[in-house]
Protein backbone atom coordinates (compact mmCIF):
# COMPACT_ATOMS: atom_id res chain seq x y z
CA UNK A 1 0.00 0.00 0.00
CA UNK A 2 1.50 3.28 -1.11
CA UNK A 3 2.41 5.75 1.69
CA UNK A 4 3.73 9.26 1.55
CA UNK A 5 6.49 10.35 3.82
CA UNK A 6 5.57 12.48 6.81
CA UNK A 7 7.11 15.58 5.32
CA UNK A 8 5.44 15.15 1.95
CA UNK A 9 2.01 14.36 3.38
CA UNK A 10 1.92 17.42 5.58
CA UNK A 11 3.57 19.80 3.16
CA UNK A 12 0.70 19.29 0.72
CA UNK A 13 -1.92 21.03 2.79
CA UNK A 14 -0.72 22.33 6.12
CA UNK A 15 0.27 25.98 6.34
CA UNK A 16 3.88 27.03 6.26
CA UNK A 17 5.51 26.69 9.65
CA UNK A 18 3.04 24.11 10.94
CA UNK A 19 5.75 21.62 11.86
CA UNK A 20 7.66 24.04 14.06
CA UNK A 21 4.47 25.32 15.67
CA UNK A 22 3.31 21.80 16.45
CA UNK A 23 6.10 21.45 18.99
CA UNK A 24 5.59 22.61 22.59
CA UNK A 25 6.22 26.34 22.99
CA UNK A 26 6.80 28.46 26.05
CA UNK A 27 4.99 31.50 24.72
CA UNK A 28 2.26 32.56 24.93
CA UNK A 29 1.18 30.03 27.55
CA UNK A 30 0.26 31.66 30.83
CA UNK A 31 1.32 30.24 34.17
CA UNK A 32 -1.36 28.91 36.55
CA UNK A 33 -1.12 32.11 38.55
CA UNK A 34 -1.58 34.19 35.40
CA UNK A 35 -4.64 32.09 34.52
CA UNK A 36 -6.28 33.36 37.69
CA UNK A 37 -5.39 36.97 36.94
CA UNK A 38 -8.05 39.53 36.05
CA UNK A 39 -5.74 40.96 33.40
CA UNK A 40 -6.38 39.99 29.78
CA UNK A 41 -3.74 37.71 28.26
CA UNK A 42 -2.91 38.47 24.64
CA UNK A 43 -2.28 35.47 22.40
CA UNK A 44 -0.43 35.74 19.12
CA UNK A 45 -0.36 32.00 18.39
CA UNK A 46 -1.94 28.84 19.74
CA UNK A 47 -0.75 27.93 23.24
CA UNK A 48 0.99 24.62 23.80
CA UNK A 49 -1.49 23.73 26.54
CA UNK A 50 -4.83 25.47 26.89
CA UNK A 51 -5.32 24.13 30.40
CA UNK A 52 -2.92 26.74 31.73
CA UNK A 53 -5.43 29.36 30.54
CA UNK A 54 -8.60 27.78 31.91
CA UNK A 55 -10.80 30.55 33.33
CA UNK A 56 -8.56 33.30 31.91
CA UNK A 57 -9.79 36.19 29.79
CA UNK A 58 -7.77 36.31 26.56
CA UNK A 59 -7.62 38.41 23.43
CA UNK A 60 -6.39 36.66 20.32
CA UNK A 61 -4.31 39.10 18.34
CA UNK A 62 -3.59 36.55 15.60
CA UNK A 63 -6.18 36.05 12.86
CA UNK A 64 -8.44 33.04 13.38
CA UNK A 65 -9.66 31.14 10.35
CA UNK A 66 -13.30 30.12 10.40
CA UNK A 67 -13.02 26.34 10.06
CA UNK A 68 -16.63 25.24 10.43
CA UNK A 69 -20.16 26.45 11.11
CA UNK A 70 -21.79 23.07 11.86
CA UNK A 71 -22.63 23.95 15.45
CA UNK A 72 -23.93 27.48 14.95
CA UNK A 73 -27.66 26.92 14.52
CA UNK A 74 -27.90 24.23 17.19
CA UNK A 75 -25.44 25.40 19.85
CA UNK A 76 -24.35 28.95 18.97
CA UNK A 77 -20.82 27.68 18.30
CA UNK A 78 -18.22 28.22 15.59
CA UNK A 79 -15.06 26.21 14.97
CA UNK A 80 -12.01 28.38 14.32
CA UNK A 81 -8.30 27.65 13.91
CA UNK A 82 -4.95 29.32 14.21
CA UNK A 83 -2.82 29.28 11.05
CA UNK A 84 -5.42 28.41 8.45
CA UNK A 85 -7.92 25.63 7.82
CA UNK A 86 -8.14 22.34 9.66
CA UNK A 87 -7.67 19.50 7.20
CA UNK A 88 -9.21 16.08 7.48
CA UNK A 89 -6.23 13.94 8.54
CA UNK A 90 -7.01 11.26 5.95
CA UNK A 91 -7.10 13.92 3.24
CA UNK A 92 -3.36 14.51 3.64
CA UNK A 93 -1.93 11.40 5.29
CA UNK A 94 -2.60 7.68 5.12
CA UNK A 95 -4.31 6.15 8.15
CA UNK A 96 -1.94 4.45 10.56
CA UNK A 97 1.11 6.46 9.56
CA UNK A 98 3.20 8.92 11.53
CA UNK A 99 1.93 11.60 9.17
CA UNK A 100 -1.64 10.89 10.18
CA UNK A 101 -0.78 11.19 13.88
CA UNK A 102 1.06 14.45 13.22
CA UNK A 103 -1.94 15.99 11.45
CA UNK A 104 -4.21 14.90 14.29
CA UNK A 105 -1.92 16.53 16.84
CA UNK A 106 -1.55 19.70 14.79
CA UNK A 107 -5.32 20.00 14.37
CA UNK A 108 -5.86 19.55 18.08
CA UNK A 109 -3.29 22.25 18.84
CA UNK A 110 -4.76 24.77 16.40
CA UNK A 111 -8.49 24.12 16.91
CA UNK A 112 -10.66 26.35 19.10
CA UNK A 113 -14.42 26.49 19.67
CA UNK A 114 -16.15 29.87 19.93
CA UNK A 115 -19.18 29.70 22.20
CA UNK A 116 -21.99 32.05 23.13
CA UNK A 117 -22.01 30.92 26.77
CA UNK A 118 -25.65 29.91 26.57
CA UNK A 119 -27.08 26.49 27.31
CA UNK A 120 -29.98 27.17 24.94
CA UNK A 121 -30.54 24.74 22.07
CA UNK A 122 -31.37 26.18 18.65
CA UNK A 123 -30.88 29.80 19.75
CA UNK A 124 -32.81 32.39 17.77
CA UNK A 125 -29.74 34.64 17.82
CA UNK A 126 -26.11 34.41 18.86
CA UNK A 127 -24.85 37.27 20.99
CA UNK A 128 -21.41 37.57 19.41
CA UNK A 129 -22.75 37.66 15.82
CA UNK A 130 -24.92 40.17 13.96
CA UNK A 131 -28.44 39.13 13.05
CA UNK A 132 -28.61 36.69 10.11
CA UNK A 133 -24.86 36.59 9.44
CA UNK A 134 -23.61 35.19 6.14
CA UNK A 135 -20.54 33.16 6.96
CA UNK A 136 -18.06 31.24 4.83
CA UNK A 137 -15.45 28.79 5.99
CA UNK A 138 -12.02 30.26 5.35
CA UNK A 139 -12.88 33.84 6.32
CA UNK A 140 -10.65 35.38 8.99
CA UNK A 141 -11.78 36.75 12.35
CA UNK A 142 -9.59 39.22 14.22
CA UNK A 143 -9.22 40.42 17.81
CA UNK A 144 -11.53 37.79 19.23
CA UNK A 145 -11.84 38.13 23.00
CA UNK A 146 -13.41 36.03 25.75
CA UNK A 147 -12.90 33.63 28.61
CA UNK A 148 -11.24 30.25 28.11
CA UNK A 149 -12.94 27.05 29.29
CA UNK A 150 -11.22 23.68 28.95
CA UNK A 151 -13.08 20.37 29.23
CA UNK A 152 -11.84 17.15 30.84
CA UNK A 153 -10.22 16.05 27.56
CA UNK A 154 -8.24 19.28 27.31
CA UNK A 155 -10.35 20.71 24.49
CA UNK A 156 -10.69 24.50 24.65
CA UNK A 157 -13.62 26.75 23.95
CA UNK A 158 -13.77 30.50 24.19
CA UNK A 159 -16.87 32.14 25.64
CA UNK A 160 -16.85 35.18 23.40
CA UNK A 161 -17.33 38.60 24.93
CA UNK A 162 -18.52 41.40 22.68
CA UNK A 163 -19.56 41.20 19.05
CA UNK A 164 -17.27 39.87 16.33
CA UNK A 165 -16.42 42.13 13.43
CA UNK A 166 -16.97 40.04 10.32
CA UNK A 167 -14.79 40.60 7.27
CA UNK A 168 -16.19 41.63 3.92
CA UNK A 169 -17.97 38.69 2.34
CA UNK A 170 -16.04 37.37 -0.64
CA UNK A 171 -17.34 34.59 -2.83
CA UNK A 172 -15.49 32.78 -5.62
CA UNK A 173 -16.29 33.35 -9.27
CA UNK A 174 -17.31 30.41 -11.43
CA UNK A 175 -14.09 28.59 -12.35
CA UNK A 176 -12.92 28.29 -15.92
CA UNK A 177 -10.63 25.55 -17.13
CA UNK A 178 -8.92 25.15 -20.52
CA UNK A 179 -9.95 22.47 -22.97
CA UNK A 180 -12.63 21.93 -25.60
CA UNK A 181 -14.52 19.23 -23.67
CA UNK A 182 -15.79 20.05 -20.19
CA UNK A 183 -17.08 17.43 -17.76
CA UNK A 184 -18.55 18.19 -14.34
CA UNK A 185 -19.53 16.19 -11.27
CA UNK A 186 -21.96 17.34 -8.62
CA UNK A 187 -23.66 15.81 -5.57
CA UNK A 188 -27.11 17.45 -5.52
CA UNK A 189 -27.78 16.69 -1.83
CA UNK A 190 -31.02 14.76 -2.16
CA UNK A 191 -32.92 16.15 -5.12
CA UNK A 192 -36.45 14.74 -4.72
CA UNK A 193 -39.50 16.24 -6.43
CA UNK A 194 -42.53 14.82 -4.66
CA UNK A 195 -45.06 13.41 -7.10
CA UNK A 196 -43.55 15.49 -9.92
CA UNK A 197 -46.73 17.55 -10.25
CA UNK A 198 -46.34 19.94 -7.35
CA UNK A 199 -47.58 17.62 -4.61
CA UNK A 200 -46.22 14.80 -2.50
CA UNK A 201 -44.27 16.90 0.00
CA UNK A 202 -42.58 16.35 2.37
CA UNK A 203 -40.49 13.77 0.51
CA UNK A 204 -38.31 11.02 1.96
CA UNK A 205 -35.34 13.37 1.64
CA UNK A 206 -34.64 16.89 0.45
CA UNK A 207 -37.32 19.55 0.15
CA UNK A 208 -40.06 19.53 2.76
CA UNK A 209 -42.48 21.80 0.88
CA UNK A 210 -43.18 22.83 -2.68
CA UNK A 211 -41.71 26.25 -1.92
CA UNK A 212 -38.47 24.67 -0.71
CA UNK A 213 -38.41 22.45 -3.78
CA UNK A 214 -38.72 25.43 -6.11
CA UNK A 215 -35.90 27.15 -4.24
CA UNK A 216 -33.76 24.02 -4.52
CA UNK A 217 -34.38 23.79 -8.25
CA UNK A 218 -33.40 27.44 -8.68
CA UNK A 219 -30.13 26.96 -6.83
CA UNK A 220 -29.24 23.76 -8.68
CA UNK A 221 -29.95 25.33 -12.06
CA UNK A 222 -27.86 28.36 -11.14
CA UNK A 223 -25.00 26.03 -10.23
CA UNK A 224 -25.06 23.51 -13.07
CA UNK A 225 -25.65 25.94 -15.94
CA UNK A 226 -23.03 28.37 -14.65
CA UNK A 227 -20.33 25.69 -14.95
CA UNK A 228 -20.66 25.56 -18.72
CA UNK A 229 -20.03 21.81 -18.81
CA UNK A 230 -20.82 19.57 -21.76
CA UNK A 231 -21.47 16.49 -19.63
CA UNK A 232 -22.21 16.18 -15.91
CA UNK A 233 -22.31 13.24 -13.53
CA UNK A 234 -24.91 13.79 -10.81
CA UNK A 235 -25.31 12.14 -7.40
CA UNK A 236 -28.24 11.94 -4.96
CA UNK A 237 -31.04 12.09 -7.48
CA UNK A 238 -34.35 10.59 -6.44
CA UNK A 239 -34.56 7.07 -7.84
CA UNK A 240 -37.99 7.44 -9.41
CA UNK A 241 -37.58 6.39 -13.03
CA UNK A 242 -37.16 8.51 -16.15
CA UNK A 243 -40.72 9.56 -16.99
CA UNK A 244 -41.88 13.17 -17.36
CA UNK A 245 -42.58 13.47 -13.60
CA UNK A 246 -39.22 12.00 -12.52
CA UNK A 247 -36.70 14.09 -10.65
CA UNK A 248 -34.10 13.92 -13.42
CA UNK A 249 -36.66 14.89 -16.08
CA UNK A 250 -37.79 17.89 -14.06
CA UNK A 251 -34.22 18.99 -13.41
CA UNK A 252 -33.25 18.76 -17.08
CA UNK A 253 -36.38 20.66 -18.08
CA UNK A 254 -35.49 23.42 -15.62
CA UNK A 255 -31.90 23.49 -16.88
CA UNK A 256 -33.11 23.83 -20.46
CA UNK A 257 -35.51 26.70 -19.82
CA UNK A 258 -34.19 29.68 -21.75
CA UNK A 259 -31.19 27.86 -23.25
CA UNK A 260 -30.47 28.04 -26.95
CA UNK A 261 -31.19 24.92 -28.98
CA UNK A 262 -27.51 24.01 -29.29
CA UNK A 263 -27.05 24.16 -25.51
CA UNK A 264 -29.97 21.94 -24.50
CA UNK A 265 -29.39 19.11 -22.03
CA UNK A 266 -30.56 15.50 -22.29
CA UNK A 267 -30.29 12.75 -19.70
CA UNK A 268 -28.99 9.21 -20.00
CA UNK A 269 -32.00 6.91 -19.67
CA UNK A 270 -31.05 3.63 -18.00
CA UNK A 271 -34.68 2.43 -18.23
CA UNK A 272 -34.79 1.73 -14.49
CA UNK A 273 -32.61 2.53 -11.49
CA UNK A 274 -29.72 2.19 -11.53
CA UNK A 275 -30.09 0.19 -8.36
CA UNK A 276 -32.86 0.10 -5.80
CA UNK A 277 -31.56 2.69 -3.31
CA UNK A 278 -33.85 5.70 -2.77
CA UNK A 279 -31.09 7.86 -4.29
CA UNK A 280 -29.17 7.17 -7.47
CA UNK A 281 -26.58 8.65 -9.81
CA UNK A 282 -27.33 10.14 -13.21
CA UNK A 283 -25.59 11.57 -16.27
CA UNK A 284 -26.71 14.54 -18.38
CA UNK A 285 -25.13 15.81 -21.61
CA UNK A 286 -25.48 18.46 -24.32
CA UNK A 287 -27.42 16.50 -26.89
CA UNK A 288 -26.37 18.52 -29.93
CA UNK A 289 -22.66 17.93 -29.35
CA UNK A 290 -22.45 14.32 -28.15
CA UNK A 291 -23.92 11.00 -29.16
CA UNK A 292 -24.21 8.16 -26.64
CA UNK A 293 -22.06 5.24 -27.80
CA UNK A 294 -23.86 2.04 -26.91
CA UNK A 295 -26.36 1.58 -24.12
CA UNK A 296 -26.07 2.85 -20.55
CA UNK A 297 -24.19 0.42 -18.36
CA UNK A 298 -24.69 -0.40 -14.72
CA UNK A 299 -23.88 -3.07 -12.18
CA UNK A 300 -26.11 -3.95 -9.28
CA UNK A 301 -24.49 -6.98 -7.67
CA UNK A 302 -21.81 -7.35 -5.00
CA UNK A 303 -21.33 -4.23 -2.87
CA UNK A 304 -23.57 -2.29 -5.28
CA UNK A 305 -26.59 -4.44 -4.49
CA UNK A 306 -27.32 -2.89 -1.12
CA UNK A 307 -24.62 -0.56 0.18
CA UNK A 308 -22.74 1.44 -2.47
CA UNK A 309 -25.15 3.00 -4.93
CA UNK A 310 -25.13 1.35 -8.36
CA UNK A 311 -22.82 3.13 -10.77
CA UNK A 312 -23.86 4.36 -14.20
CA UNK A 313 -21.51 4.40 -17.18
CA UNK A 314 -22.08 5.88 -20.61
CA UNK A 315 -19.67 6.06 -23.51
CA UNK A 316 -19.88 9.13 -25.74
CA UNK A 317 -18.76 10.08 -29.21
CA UNK A 318 -18.10 13.72 -29.95
CA UNK A 319 -15.79 15.31 -32.51
CA UNK A 320 -12.75 13.57 -31.06
CA UNK A 321 -11.87 10.18 -29.63
CA UNK A 322 -14.65 8.36 -27.77
CA UNK A 323 -14.63 8.35 -23.99
CA UNK A 324 -16.61 6.90 -21.10
CA UNK A 325 -18.08 8.75 -18.10
CA UNK A 326 -18.81 6.72 -14.97
CA UNK A 327 -20.94 8.24 -12.18
CA UNK A 328 -20.34 6.79 -8.70
CA UNK A 329 -21.59 7.10 -5.14
CA UNK A 330 -19.95 4.74 -2.64
CA UNK A 331 -21.35 3.77 0.78
CA UNK A 332 -21.29 6.55 3.35
CA UNK A 333 -19.32 6.50 6.61
CA UNK A 334 -22.31 6.21 8.96
CA UNK A 335 -22.13 3.21 11.28
CA UNK A 336 -25.69 1.91 11.19
CA UNK A 337 -25.62 -1.92 10.79
CA UNK A 338 -21.85 -1.92 10.27
CA UNK A 339 -20.03 -4.96 11.65
CA UNK A 340 -16.94 -7.06 11.11
CA UNK A 341 -14.51 -5.50 8.67
CA UNK A 342 -16.93 -2.62 8.13
CA UNK A 343 -16.93 -1.53 11.78
CA UNK A 344 -15.15 1.68 12.69
CA UNK A 345 -11.48 0.95 13.32
CA UNK A 346 -10.91 4.41 14.75
CA UNK A 347 -8.36 5.17 12.03
CA UNK A 348 -10.24 8.15 10.60
CA UNK A 349 -11.93 6.24 7.77
CA UNK A 350 -15.26 5.66 9.53
CA UNK A 351 -17.52 2.67 9.04
CA UNK A 352 -18.02 0.62 5.86
CA UNK A 353 -14.44 1.15 4.71
CA UNK A 354 -14.09 -2.49 3.69
CA UNK A 355 -17.21 -2.18 1.53
CA UNK A 356 -15.84 0.95 -0.11
CA UNK A 357 -12.53 -0.80 -0.84
CA UNK A 358 -14.36 -3.75 -2.36
CA UNK A 359 -16.51 -1.30 -4.35
CA UNK A 360 -13.34 0.28 -5.72
CA UNK A 361 -11.91 -3.08 -6.77
CA UNK A 362 -15.07 -4.26 -8.44
CA UNK A 363 -15.65 -0.88 -10.09
CA UNK A 364 -12.21 -1.09 -11.69
CA UNK A 365 -12.75 -4.66 -12.87
CA UNK A 366 -16.16 -3.89 -14.33
CA UNK A 367 -15.16 -0.64 -16.05
CA UNK A 368 -12.06 -2.16 -17.58
CA UNK A 369 -14.12 -5.00 -19.04
CA UNK A 370 -16.88 -2.78 -20.41
CA UNK A 371 -14.50 -0.18 -21.83
CA UNK A 372 -12.52 -2.96 -23.48
CA UNK A 373 -15.68 -4.42 -24.99
CA UNK A 374 -16.59 -1.01 -26.44
CA UNK A 375 -12.99 -0.36 -27.49
CA UNK A 376 -12.95 2.87 -25.46
CA UNK A 377 -9.58 3.66 -23.90
CA UNK A 378 -10.36 6.99 -22.27
CA UNK A 379 -12.44 6.83 -19.07
CA UNK A 380 -13.21 9.18 -16.19
CA UNK A 381 -14.58 7.96 -12.86
CA UNK A 382 -16.54 10.72 -11.16
CA UNK A 383 -18.57 11.20 -8.05
CA UNK A 384 -18.87 10.98 -4.31
CA UNK A 385 -16.66 8.12 -3.15
CA UNK A 386 -17.27 8.92 0.54
CA UNK A 387 -13.54 8.57 1.12
CA UNK A 388 -10.90 11.25 1.56
CA UNK A 389 -7.90 11.39 -0.73
CA UNK A 390 -5.52 9.24 1.36
CA UNK A 391 -8.05 6.65 2.47
CA UNK A 392 -7.95 3.03 1.35
CA UNK A 393 -10.61 3.14 -1.43
CA UNK A 394 -8.97 6.03 -3.28
CA UNK A 395 -5.45 4.67 -2.85
CA UNK A 396 -6.74 1.30 -4.10
CA UNK A 397 -7.91 2.95 -7.31
CA UNK A 398 -4.60 4.79 -7.63
CA UNK A 399 -2.77 1.47 -7.26
CA UNK A 400 -4.92 0.09 -10.07
CA UNK A 401 -3.75 2.85 -12.40
CA UNK A 402 -6.39 5.55 -11.99
CA UNK A 403 -4.93 9.06 -11.77
CA UNK A 404 -6.23 11.92 -9.63
CA UNK A 405 -7.28 14.65 -12.07
CA UNK A 406 -6.43 17.39 -9.57
CA UNK A 407 -2.94 16.02 -9.06
CA UNK A 408 -2.44 15.72 -12.82
CA UNK A 409 -3.62 19.33 -13.21
CA UNK A 410 -1.32 20.40 -10.33
CA UNK A 411 -4.14 21.98 -8.34
CA UNK A 412 -2.99 23.01 -4.88
CA UNK A 413 -5.13 22.25 -1.81
CA UNK A 414 -8.24 20.86 -3.55
CA UNK A 415 -11.32 20.35 -1.40
CA UNK A 416 -15.04 19.87 -1.90
CA UNK A 417 -16.49 19.18 1.54
CA UNK A 418 -16.34 20.66 5.05
CA UNK A 419 -17.55 18.54 7.96
CA UNK A 420 -17.27 19.18 11.69
CA UNK A 421 -14.73 21.90 11.06
CA UNK A 422 -12.45 19.80 8.85
CA UNK A 423 -11.86 20.33 5.14
CA UNK A 424 -11.25 17.61 2.55
CA UNK A 425 -12.47 15.79 -0.54
CA UNK A 426 -15.13 13.13 -0.76
CA UNK A 427 -15.68 14.00 -4.43
CA UNK A 428 -13.08 12.73 -6.88
CA UNK A 429 -12.25 12.61 -10.57
CA UNK A 430 -10.06 9.63 -11.47
CA UNK A 431 -8.69 9.20 -14.98
CA UNK A 432 -7.48 6.34 -17.11
CA UNK A 433 -4.01 6.94 -18.59
CA UNK A 434 -5.49 8.01 -21.94
CA UNK A 435 -7.95 10.41 -20.34
CA UNK A 436 -5.15 11.85 -18.19
CA UNK A 437 -3.23 12.71 -21.34
CA UNK A 438 -6.24 14.64 -22.63
CA UNK A 439 -6.71 16.60 -19.38
CA UNK A 440 -6.07 20.34 -19.63
CA UNK A 441 -7.41 21.63 -16.33
CA UNK A 442 -9.42 20.90 -13.18
CA UNK A 443 -11.20 23.08 -10.66
CA UNK A 444 -13.75 23.02 -7.86
CA UNK A 445 -16.28 25.77 -7.44
CA UNK A 446 -16.39 26.46 -3.72
CA UNK A 447 -19.97 27.65 -3.88
CA UNK A 448 -21.28 25.21 -1.30
CA UNK A 449 -18.86 23.54 1.10
CA UNK A 450 -17.70 26.85 2.62
CA UNK A 451 -21.21 28.29 2.91
CA UNK A 452 -23.10 27.84 6.16
CA UNK A 453 -26.10 25.55 5.97
CA UNK A 454 -28.48 28.42 6.82
CA UNK A 455 -27.79 29.97 3.41
CA UNK A 456 -29.42 27.02 1.65
CA UNK A 457 -32.94 26.55 0.33
CA UNK A 458 -34.18 25.14 3.65
CA UNK A 459 -32.84 28.16 5.50
CA UNK A 460 -32.68 31.79 4.45
CA UNK A 461 -32.29 30.81 0.80
CA UNK A 462 -29.56 33.33 0.03
CA UNK A 463 -30.03 34.33 -3.59
CA UNK A 464 -27.91 32.65 -6.23
CA UNK A 465 -26.17 29.26 -6.35
CA UNK A 466 -24.80 29.51 -2.80
CA UNK A 467 -25.29 26.39 -0.70
CA UNK A 468 -27.25 24.60 -3.40
CA UNK A 469 -25.74 21.46 -1.87
CA UNK A 470 -23.29 20.48 0.85
CA UNK A 471 -20.75 19.43 -1.81
CA UNK A 472 -18.83 21.60 -4.25
CA UNK A 473 -19.13 20.79 -7.97
CA UNK A 474 -16.05 19.70 -9.91
CA UNK A 475 -15.14 20.85 -13.43
CA UNK A 476 -12.62 19.20 -15.73
CA UNK A 477 -11.34 20.36 -19.12
CA UNK A 478 -10.08 17.93 -21.79
CA UNK A 479 -8.99 17.97 -25.39
CA UNK A 480 -11.62 16.50 -27.64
Amino acid sequence: MRRRSLALALSLLLPAGAFAQAQPQAAPVASPSAARSSATVVLTTAPADWRALDGQRVRIAAPLTLAGTDGLERFGQLTVAFDGRLWQPTEVAAPGTAGYEQVMADNQRRRLLLDDGSEARDPASVAYLPANPVLRTGMQLRNVEGVVHVDAQGRPRLQVEGALTLPELKRPAVPTVPGSLHIAAFNLENFFNGDGQGGGFPTLRGARTLEEHKAQVGKLVATVNALGADIAALMELENDGYGPQSAIAELVSALNAGLAADKQWAFVDADEGPGSNPIRVGIIYRRSAFKPLGKPLTRTDGPFAEHSRAQLAQAFQGKGAPFMVVANHFKSKGCRDASGGDADRNDGQGCWNATRVESAKQLNQWVQAEAGRLKVKDVVLLGDFNAYAMEDPIRTLHDLGWQDAFKVAQVEHPYSYVYNGYTGRLDHALLSPGMAQRLRGAAEWHSNADEQDASGYQGRNVQGPWRSSDHDPLLLGFDK
